[in-house]
């Protein structure tokens, strides 16, 4: 267990060479995964960890928020409409408190409303549920070779 109260990823060295103990990943690899569906988290997360990012889930924006762990992420995938606070008011939030990183919104209920107030507010990308994966990682992908300057829409 981790100071978060979740699970620790690690690196795994290969066959060949020999065992060095447990490597942590980086902080500047954290994507903060929030949904109120389970099987959208658990998804989401094992999507995130295959491309090499360390992922935690939240059920709400508020356990998120009380989580500890807002300062080290390097980036959010949240639902947009959840019971409580919804992700278009997280992303508001956090940028009241000067956290600018990079928010990626997934819903199953697009309208054109909310797609736009996010990406006003500074969304990398609205997508639809069931998401794409590879739109997803496209995303990451930027991000690690571009910081927080990825593009916006560019996923």
């Amino acid at each position: 267990m981790d100071s978060y109260g979740g699970s620790q990823d690690v690196a795994t060295a290969k066959a060949d060479e020999p065992a060095r103990g447990p490597t942590v990943l980086p902080s500047d690899l954290i994507v903060s995964i929030i949904d109120d569906d389970e099987s959208v988290r658990t998804a989401t997360s094992s999507l995130v960890r295959s491309l090499g990012w360390e992922a935690r889930l939240y059920a709400s924006a508020e356990s998120f928020l009380g989580s500890g762990v807002v300062a080290d992420t390097r980036c959010i995938i949240s639902d947009v409409q959840m019971p409580g606070m919804s992700g278009l008011e997280l992303q508001s939030r956090l940028a009241e408190k000067g956290y600018t990183m990079p928010f990626i919104f997934i819903s199953a209920f697009r309208s054109d409303a909310a797609s736009r107030q996010a990406l006003a507010a500074g969304a990398m990308c609205f997508l639809s549920k069931p998401v794409d994966g590879s739109v997803v990682a496209l995303c990451l992908d930027q991000l690690r070779g571009n910081g927080a300057s990825a593009q916006q829409n560019a996923c």
